[in-house]
């Protein structure tokens, strides 16, 4: 089982990949013209909720990759 520090370590940086990974993908749907915030359901408010929840995900498996990684550089 694993400590609470690494637990700590592991949601707060889940936590803050996914917002990281969340304003991206924003940024890359502002960029392609796409508004989340645009009103009713059309397709460039669809699309830009879209590349904001892939930029999450993104970001969050991302970072679980990174800290895998940097885990197994420290064990001997």
């Amino acid at each position: 089982m694993r400590n609470t520090a690494s637990l700590w370590k592991e949601g707060l940086t889940d936590a803050v990949a996914f917002v990281v990974g969340g304003m991206a993908g924003f940024g890359v749907g502002r960029l392609l013209g796409l508004d989340i915030f645009a009103p009713g359901y059309g397709m460039d408010a669809m699309g830009g909720i879209l590349l904001v929840g892939l930029g999450a995900g993104l970001g969050r498996r991302l970072m679980r990759g990174w800290l895998a990684r940097q885990d197994d550089a420290d064990r001997p």
